[in-house]
């Protein structure tokens, strides 16, 4: 069913948002947590920012993360 399709879409970015909102994750452990791909986050990632979300990809000492600063 469509619906279906676009209301699984819709709760992960939703999850994906209240994951960064929490800590920061690199694209693999973000496609663990919500099981899927790490091509797969880089689109919910893409999507996420182009509805306004300012998620940052920042390096630390344990390579590339993202961080969500979403003070909008």
């Amino acid at each position: 069913m469509p619906y279906e399709r676009s209301l699984q879409i819709e709760l992960r970015f939703a999850k994906t948002l209240e994951l960064l909102s929490k800590k920061r994750l690199n694209a693999g452990q973000l496609a663990e947590e919500l099981g899927v791909s790490p091509p797969t986050v880089q689109r919910i990632i893409t999507t996420l920012r182009r509805r306004g979300h300012k998620i940052m990809a920042v390096h630390d000492e344990s390579g590339w993360r993202y961080e969500l600063d979403d003070q909008r």
